[in-house]
């Protein structure tokens, strides 16, 4: 039954979403990878889209910015759409410059937050949150078959894109140094907690779009339209 932000009726959402932050990134990539594509949702403007990648079915919805947005949309379908793995397809930015590149693919194994979603939602009162393990694997095995380089990283999910100037001078090497958080977004927190509550599955994907340190970024664009090869690790996990 369609909900206050997704108009899908039961059964028009596949079993695996792709779930990029951006709706206009999930309608150029459905539109690029997927065969036989049907829009079932456009609620806000956020949409959503299931068809076929070389013949399994597959959705990709946009998930909008930041631990709010997420965490409507994927406990949404996680929870009325019967849907059993997400991946977050998405950007971040990078504090250990020099272990990543501009437009590197970064799987996600486990996200830290100051954020109060997991502990307001459900009591959880842990610094960090998880990606499911057997989705995790099967997303190294994709890369492994595409014989893709895909370097791992504790993501520090923030609330706050602006920092102050004084705040932003200090900030990577505490999150790095201190917790460990080697790149920077604002989602997967609220992803894996959401996935861990509903007894389902979720993992992400990010493309460095940031260098911190170095103060490289990519343009507006290619933050739209580049990151085809991480999408097509997260269609992997389809046939493995």
């Amino acid at each position: 039954m369609p909900t206050a932000h997704n108009e899908a009726k039961k059964g028009e959402i596949a079993k695996t979403v792709l779930m990029p932050g951006d709706p206009l990134r999930a309608e150029y990539f459905a539109s690029k990878l997927l065969t036989d594509v049907h829009r079932f949702n456009t609620v806000r403007n956020m949409f959503g889209f299931t068809g076929k990648y070389k013949g399994k079915e597959v959705s990709i919805m946009g998930s909008g910015m930041g631990i709010c947005s997420i965490g409507i949309y994927s406990y949404e379908l996680f929870k009325e759409y019967d849907v059993d793995n997400i991946i977050r397809v998405g950007t971040c930015g990078v504090y250990a410059d020099e272990k990543f590149e501009l437009l590197d693919t970064v799987l996600v194994t486990e996200a830290f937050s100051f954020s109060t979603f997991a502990q307001e939602q459900s009591g959880y009162d842990k610094p960090i949150t998880y990606a499911d393990e057997e989705l995790l694997d099967k997303l190294r095995k994709s890369a492994a078959n595409m014989k893709i380089r895909m370097p791992e990283a504790r993501t520090h999910s923030s609330d706050v894109l602006y920092y102050t100037k004084e705040k932003r001078a200090v900030l990577a090497d505490r999150m790095k140094n201190q917790y460990g958080c080697d790149i920077v977004e604002c989602e997967s927190f609220a992803l894996f907690h959401n996935a861990r509550m509903t007894g389902k599955k979720a993992a992400g994907l990010m493309q460095v779009v940031d260098l911190i340190k170095r103060d490289q970024h990519a343009t507006s664009e290619e933050r739209e339209r580049a990151g085809q090869q991480m999408f097509e690790i997260a269609l992997g996990t389809l046939f493995v």
